[in-house]
């Protein structure tokens, strides 16, 4: 399944609506999708209503730009996350580091 990237830009705010999986084969689309839209000392917020899928390698985009955009004193928010990834945040510890409740 492919994923749709939707992104609203205001001022250092970027909002992005993810809806499918973010796996091996989209998670370097979001990468890059960060890499030319975020202003890491800013806040970027993840809304995950339509992604009912989140494999290793979107961790390991969201752990690589949470890093950055704590080193840089910028804000990352989740919103909308659905139980099964929410579990996986929470068995692998994530949930502490991006203090989703």
């Amino acid at each position: 399944m492919e994923l749709e990237m939707m992104k609203k830009k205001e001022g250092n705010q970027l909002e992005i609506l993810l809806k499918g999986e973010l796996n091996t084969n989209t998670a370097p689309e979001l990468k890059a999708l960060l890499e030319e839209e975020l202003d890491i000392s800013g806040v970027l917020i993840l809304d995950f209503a339509g992604c009912d899928f989140v494999s290793s390698a979107g961790l390991r985009v969201l752990l690589n730009t949470f890093k950055s955009m704590k080193s840089a004193h910028g804000q990352m928010k989740f919103l909308n996350i659905g139980p099964n990834f929410h579990e996986v945040l929470y068995i692998t510890g994530l949930d502490a580091v991006f203090k989703v409740q």
